[in-house]
């Protein structure tokens, strides 16, 4: 953590010393079981005791909390508040609609831990827009006819948007987690390449959409369409929230995967990559007849990308790496 130096009375040295904020270790016992948290501390400079700073001890209860509800699995207050967000619910209806008391989502924003299986029920709520219109519908009569169709709505065009297969919306997930930064091009040609790498090794594709060959090079239509409706960066976008924790779902071969092309492909900007899918037979062979300028829908079949990339393994090796990064160096000179 970075050290702070700033000024504050030191009880100790009996005036206003500089102080260092650094993480401390502690062991705490929650309902019966003990953890281990990191806090902040303050620290003063001349004796190196502990100072007691306005509002220090709000924060430590806050990372105490966040840290237990992470070490349990338990939803955080910010999730949900993505979730109220998403479906434009109040604190009341939300609880109706979940199946629990009035004043329950009440109180976990305030603070209050969920038991696990109320817990579940919220994550549940947040990762599947199929499941909170299930409980919608099933608690209907608890929920006013104003909130009721607000929220179905939105869990309607939710299951509208991401219309996806699982296994995309997994691999999508686990991209953004790997890479600070991926604009709606790059994800794109990301997506493309991971099909090439996994179904090549694997001989059968990571997931079941098919690519289109597009101007500006493969595109999967329903994933421009789910991240073209996201008008900002989609992870501060409260929706992304419904793609949080899928990528755990993965095998281990599909995360090698990922990760050989998101640790070679993905040093590259969108423009570069769009280049190289340029320069390879499955958009050259769809795109012939295509002016430069005019959209083509010609699919860049599962089996084409499959039996390309499996010619590239022959020559360069795309189990590595170093494979993977010799082909992208001839692909672009």
């Amino acid at each position: 953590m970075t050290e702070y130096r700033r000024k504050d009375f030191c009880i100790e040295c009996r005036k206003e010393t500089e102080y260092i904020l650094r993480k401390q270790t502690i062991r705490k016992a929650i309902r019966g079981q003990e953890y281990t948290f990191e806090i902040t501390v303050a620290v003063c400079t001349e004796c190196g005791e502990q100072m007691s700073l306005h509002g220090l001890m709000d924060l430590n209860v806050q990372e105490v909390d966040q840290q237990y509800r992470a070490a349990e699995g338990i939803v955080s207050i910010e999730d949900i508040e993505k979730l109220m967000k998403i479906y434009k619910i109040g604190k009341a209806p939300l609880s109706y609609a979940l199946g629990f008391g009035e004043v329950t989502i009440a109180r976990y924003l305030e603070g209050q831990v969920p038991s696990r299986e109320y817990s579940d029920i919220i994550k549940n709520a947040l990762a599947s827009p199929a499941y909170m219109k299930s409980k919608l519908v099933k608690h209907r009569e608890r929920i006013t006819d104003a909130a009721y169709k607000k929220a179905l709505a939105a869990a309607d065009s939710l299951l509208h948007l991401f219309s996806v297969s699982e296994k995309m919306l997994r691999v999508i997930s686990y991209v953004f987690d790997q890479l600070e930064e991926v604009t709606p091009l790059m994800l794109q040609k990301l997506l493309y390449f991971i099909q090439g790498n996994y179904s090549a090794l694997h001989k059968m594709p990571i997931f079941e959409e098919d690519c289109r060959a597009w101007v500006h090079g493969p595109v999967y239509p329903e994933v421009y369409d789910l991240f073209r409706d996201f008008k900002y960066n989609p992870i501060e976008d409260a929706r992304f929230a419904l793609l949080r924790g899928t990528a755990d779902a993965l095998t281990e071969e599909e995360r090698k995967s990922i990760d050989l092309v998101v640790n070679t492909f993905g040093m590259y900007g969108g423009k570069v990559l769009e280049k190289i899918t340029h320069n390879e037979e499955p958009w050259k062979s769809a795109r012939k007849g295509y002016s430069d300028h005019i959209p083509s829908s010609e699919m860049l079949t599962k089996d084409s990308i499959q039996k390309y990339y499996e010619t590239v393994d022959m020559k360069y090796g795309i189990e590595t790496e170093q494979g993977l990064m010799n082909y992208i160096q001839d692909m672009l000179k």
